[in-house]
């Protein structure tokens, strides 16, 4: 089996598993996603879904937020951890759309990585799950499930497994694969205990359970 058979085989069982695929952040907004997604690094989208309703009670724009002082979204956002490098980029990311880009959040993946605090998995997300680009968010759990099923081989650096993946996975497929990734990790194949594999749809096919590839 080729790799690219190989995600055709893992896309279409975890489409079965997970019909219903979408992001774990709670937002109605792309900008809100942006501060969520800021906000995950290193804490749960659960979490995360709790304390952004406090912010953007107080802040309900873009251009409000971006008048804010640091140290007031500092201290709404502390529970989430990373508080003063995390409220440093909302703010700085928060003032670039409003003063670059008219409050609001460009559609292009060179354009969101210019924003302070948006990485390739961030922009990613964005692109996916706000404008409906093609798009591979290389999240802990997404790089995790491709070693181990045997999509990418000894690879930790996010960037190289995305550029993997584009190789193999059909555009269109892209951002609700990995988000079934989130889900099968978070469920099947968890990276803290033992994975589940005796109850894992992939057993069979799987780099981990010793199928040659």
């Amino acid at each position: 089996m080729t790799k690219k058979q190989l995600a055709y085989e893992v896309i279409e069982r975890l489409k079965t598993e997970y019909p219903d695929a979408g992001c774990t952040l709670d937002y109605d907004d792309a900008w809100k996603l942006l501060v969520s997604v800021r906000l995950a690094a290193q804490c749960t989208d659960a979490r995360v879904n709790v304390i952004v309703p406090q912010l953007f009670d107080k802040y309900p724009s873009i251009e409000a937020l971006a008048d804010a002082d640091v140290y007031d979204i500092e201290k709404i956002v502390r529970p989430c951890g990373l508080s003063k490098s995390k409220a440093r980029d909302i703010s700085g990311c928060m003032r670039m759309l409003h003063t670059v880009y008219n409050n609001k959040v460009p559609d292009t993946l060179e354009e969101l990585l210019k924003l302070p605090g948006v990485g390739r998995k961030s922009a990613n997300l964005i692109m996916g799950d706000v404008f409906g680009k093609p798009a591979i968010v290389t999240d802990t759990h997404c790089i995790r499930l491709c070693n181990r099923i045997g999509l990418v081989k000894d690879e930790k650096e996010p960037k190289k497994v995305e550029m993997a993946l584009w190789k193999i996975v059909p555009p269109e497929e892209g951002s609700d694969l990995c988000h079934r990734f989130v889900i099968h990790g978070r469920e099947v194949c968890s990276a803290r205990t033992k994975p589940h594999c005796d109850g894992c749809c992939l057993n069979d096919i799987c780099k981990k359970n010793g199928v040659k590839q």
